[in-house]
């Protein structure tokens, strides 16, 4: 066999140069055939068996190979015949072969029978479909590497998508994602598709028939648009959001992002589905954005209040002022305590009521066996209890993270009034977080400390100097009285009431 650049020597000595085949053979040092078959052809000739090789060892069970692979096709896909097997059946009726070989000719006879999957190209219309899907992703969230669901939704038309992370896959999350992409999108599209998931699904039947969940049929009729499930197993029937999938992971999660909270994490992830909007899709005429703004007003609008995405569960209160949720124990303010109360589930948050009054909300812990405290819940026990200060477990966890400032006061009313009276005093001045800021509270302590009013009015009237605006007075405009100028420009001595502020 010559090269190609051989090949092409030959070619441009015989028709540009006009040498002879004996004389370019000998030139250049190539049969005369060769030379032949060159100027034949600038193309190189293919390689073709011309015959057949013989395969000695695994010929005369090839036969029995392909009634083997034949006979997989009526078996479940989970029980049919594998290399090894195959293997291990011609052992067992005389083959003395490699197991490679079997493996090479089974691989050979599945590429041969193996078609090329094929796709119609769809076409949508604007605002009328959309795609659901989840995925997974890592992100770093407070310090801890952890793996976050990720709910995406794609509009058909404009190709724009709409991500956000969870914790979980759990309905709520599921529910609270539509709710949030209805908002990104300005609207509702009149029928989304859907693998047959199980927060959406309850039971697959007959057809394109399925058994769904309740807060899913009570989502779609909230909103109002129309389901459509995919068939079991072609993901390929909603491959637009399949693509999305990857694409959002790729772009918009890598480098793995490092946030403090989900919150942090959602907001990123809504920034790059902004940003996506200047991207234009191979194929597509404008870009995302300009694609949306077609078809945004055919969406259906969105209703006057959003559906609350929440689970609803009556719960029972423990002796220690808690309730239970998912092996989580959530604190319930001591003073206002109900035997039987109600928790509602968001994807984030938990919320406890009585009737319809919120007593607590908490941040939602998907750990086990937690315990969620506030500590300002049980301050009102504090009160009447104050021997238990020391190790009541909320305000142990508490004093972790308080300033040094909080632990100076408590000593300082400790000494003034030992035993009982100087722990209810300070438990009156943490009561105060429950009116005020937290930051305020620990400057107003701050400057008690200072002044040396240690006693909740005390902090509570720091609180208050805190919260008004500086008094800003008119100058003075002395032009029609010289005479008093000098003494406007004296300033007072207050050494004297500072002395009383300290006890001095």
């Amino acid at each position: 066999m010559i090269t190609v650049n051989d090949r092409e020597l030959i070619r441009r000595a015989h028709f540009v140069e006009h040498k002879s085949v004996r004389q370019i053979a000998r030139e250049l040092q190539h049969s005369r055939k060769t030379v032949k078959q060159a100027l034949a052809s600038a193309e190189p000739a293919r390689y073709t068996l011309q015959v057949v090789r013989t395969a000695p060892v695994l010929g005369p069970y090839k036969a029995r190979i392909d009634q083997l692979l034949a006979e997989n096709e009526q078996l479940p896909p989970k029980q049919r015949y594998t290399s090894h097997k195959i293997y291990g059946v011609l052992w067992a009726e005389g083959f003395r072969g490699g197991e490679s070989t079997v493996r090479g000719y089974v691989a050979q006879c599945r590429r041969e029978k193996k078609r090329p999957k094929v796709y119609l190209p769809l076409e949508f219309d604007p605002g009328q479909d959309a795609q659901v899907d989840w995925g997974e992703a890592l992100a770093v969230i407070a310090g801890e590497l952890v793996t976050v669901q990720l709910f995406y939704m794609r509009l058909c038309y404009s190709r724009r998508l709409f991500l956000m992370a969870f914790p979980t896959q759990r309905q709520e999350a599921f529910l609270e994602g539509h709710v949030q992409a209805f908002h990104h999108f300005q609207g509702v599209p009149q029928r989304i598709a859907y693998d047959n998931l199980k927060t959406a699904v309850l039971q697959i039947l007959a057809g394109h028939n399925r058994d769904e969940q309740q807060a899913f049929t009570v989502l779609r009729s909230h909103y109002l648009f129309a389901a459509r499930f995919c068939t079991p197993g072609q993901g390929h029937e909603k491959g637009g959001v399949e693509h999305g999938v990857g694409f959002g992971r790729r772009n918009f999660m890598v480098p793995i992002p490092q946030v403090a909270s989900f919150p942090a994490l959602n907001a990123h992830l809504l920034q790059e589905c902004l940003a996506d909007d200047q991207r234009r899709v191979d194929g597509q005429p404008v870009t995302i954005g300009a694609a949306w703004a077609q078809e945004r007003p055919v969406l259906r609008p969105l209703p006057e209040h959003d559906l609350a995405c929440r689970v609803v569960k009556l719960v029972t209160l423990t002796p220690y002022s808690q309730v239970e949720f998912e092996t989580n124990r959530y604190s319930v303010p001591a003073d206002r305590a109900q035997a039987r109360l109600v928790l509602h589930a968001y994807p984030f948050r938990v919320d406890i009521l009585d009737h319809e009054a919120v007593l607590a909300s908490h941040p939602r812990c998907y750990g086990h066996q937690q315990d969620i405290f506030d500590p300002l819940h049980y301050l009102p026990l504090l009160e009447q209890r104050p021997g238990g200060f020391e190790h009541a477990k909320p305000i142990r966890r508490w004093r972790e993270t308080w300033p040094p400032a909080y632990e100076r006061l408590l000593a300082c009313l400790q000494a003034q009034a030992p035993d009982g009276p100087g722990v209810r005093e300070f438990v009156r001045i943490l009561k105060l977080h429950g009116q005020y800021p937290t930051h305020l509270v620990e400057q107003a302590v701050a400057l008690a400390l200072d002044y040396g009013c240690l006693h909740a009015a005390g902090v509570e009237l720091c609180l208050r100097q805190l919260q008004q605006s500086p008094l800003s007075l008119p100058a003075l405009d002395l032009a029609a009285h010289p005479q008093l100028v000098a003494i406007a420009q004296q300033g007072p001595d207050l050494h004297c009431y500072d002395q009383l502020l300290t006890g001095r």
